[in-house]
């Protein structure tokens, strides 16, 4: 298996510290609103690379964590009118929803930075006493010059980097390039004792000290958007590497920007769309889809037009299941014959090829290519005169395949009328709650076309077929 490690700039053939199980960190949001579809692509791969070491055997410790304390939590608390701590568990439950909607498995462990502080402030005690980090004024800083590797990741020096970085001046540093790992508590903020007076953690350190506390002072994988490169991941690099004086993660990995309809996403554009609103028009194996047909580090446009394709591409392969499904209720014959199973074999073959794009630095774009090749033979040679256990066997290949992916794991089972009115009233009552009286409408017309009417009353919605 080979993985493009960002820190060396090319393919590397994986080995994991231990043969068996892969230490794995993501960074994940800051919990002060819903995550958008730039966040969505992000975790969707990196949770589709975690199942698919699961689906090669490996055990995976995958750490995904929240940034429950920085400027953007206090602002949001202060516009809110409430606490920081409110704030944080309102959306870490929204993440949660939006996460399950994509299909996204829960992390072995989601740390909290606030549950961490004890430890961020023994780790910054630790720099001090090593001579990489100084305080001044309840502040405390790292001293960028003084770890030889700072830029290593993004293959910059420091004397680069700082001509190139818009700096804010501030006397108080040794180097403009220093940053704050502690910060002294300003008026009305949240703040925890510390040596250096009332304060709170710098953004970097906590992914460094959660990262080290529940993984290990080295780890397999650390990852996350191309966004977090610079500074985030360097600073994280320079202050564990300072620290522990032994490299902190043998392969990083960055997927690349979403675009939205061609442009880079933005609230002054009018183009930011969060995974909430995209999960209201589309299916989560829908948006996976769109988000796994390009290879994660090639940056993906996300439009409308884009999501009706995967819409159609999920539906074809969807449709392949539902067949087979059938079939299996419907076929005569129960053991499969001695041509079978040599036909069997031949579409082990595409298993092969499924791992080989897969473990080509996590390929989905041509494993997906992959799966409709196996739906096309599907088609053409699994029919009604086909034995029951080649038509399982052939359901569980196309399901397993899609596993990894986190997709084509729904089940296809047809929806009574009476669950889907139900379903449709939900939806026309949420419609209704959100003032878009047009789609409400568009419901009830809908159903009452169908010979379904609609009646209000004040215990609820009841439904009725016309005579």
């Amino acid at each position: 298996m080979k993985i493009f490690n960002t820190l060396t700039r090319s393919k590397e053939e994986f080995v994991p510290l231990n043969p068996s199980k892969i230490k794995m960190y993501v960074c994940g949001p800051t919990v002060y609103n819903f995550f958008h579809v730039g966040n969505a692509r992000t975790f969707i791969i990196f949770d589709t690379v975690r199942r698919y070491f699961e689906y090669r055997g490996y055990e995976v410790e995958f750490i995904q964590n929240f940034t429950d304390i920085d400027d953007k939590m206090i602002k949001k608390a202060n516009e809110d009118n409430t606490t920081v701590k409110e704030v944080g568990d309102k959306y870490i439950a929204e993440y949660y929803q939006d996460a399950d909607g994509l299909n996204i498995e829960r992390a072995t462990c989601n740390p909290r930075a606030t549950e961490f502080i004890d430890d961020i402030i023994e780790f910054v005690s630790g720099l001090i006493e090593k001579g990489f980090a100084y305080e001044v004024n309840g502040d405390v800083y790292f001293r960028t010059k003084k770890f030889e590797g700072y830029g290593k990741l993004i293959k910059q020096n420091l004397e680069d980097l700082q001509a190139g970085a818009r700096i804010n001046v501030d006397e108080r540093k040794e180097d403009p390039m220093d940053f704050a790992i502690w910060k002294a508590q300003k008026p009305g903020e949240p703040a925890w004792e510390s040596p250096w007076g009332p304060g709170r953690p710098g953004w970097h350190i906590e992914c460094s000290c959660m990262a080290k506390k529940l993984l290990g002072e080295t780890i397999d994988i650390h990852a996350g958007g191309m966004d977090l490169a610079f500074p985030h991941h360097e600073n994280e690099i320079a202050q564990s590497e300072a620290l522990t004086g032994k490299p902190f993660a043998k392969y990083w990995m960055h997927s690349a920007y979403l675009n939205v309809n061609n442009q880079k996403m933005s609230k002054s554009l009018n183009n930011f769309l969060t995974a909430r609103d995209a999960l209201k028009a589309y299916d989560g194996d829908v948006i996976r889809f769109l988000m796994l047909s390009a290879h994660y580090r090639v940056q993906l446009n996300f439009s409308t037009e884009l999501l009706d394709s995967a819409k159609a591409s999920v539906e074809r392969l969807y449709n392949a299941i539902d067949n087979l499904e059938n079939l299996i209720n419907e076929v005569t014959t129960e053991k499969m014959t001695k041509e079978e199973v040599k036909y069997l074999e031949k579409l082990n073959a595409y298993k092969e090829r499924y791992i080989e794009k897969m473990d080509d630095d996590f390929n989905t774009a041509d494993a997906i290519t992959v799966l409709f090749d196996l739906v096309r033979d599907y088609n053409t040679n699994i029919t009604i005169d086909s034995s029951k256990e080649l038509c399982e066997k052939a359901l569980e290949l196309i399901r397993s395949l899609g596993a990894p992916l986190g997709m084509l794991q729904k089940q296809t089972k047809k929806e009574s009328l009476e669950d889907e009115i139900e379903r449709l009233i939900e939806q026309r009552q949420e419609a209704r709650k959100n003032r878009d009286f047009a789609l409400a409408d568009k419901i009830r017309d809908d159903l009452k076309a169908r010979g379904i009417v609609l009646i209000d009353t004040p215990q609820g919605v009841r439904w009725k077929k016309e005579n």
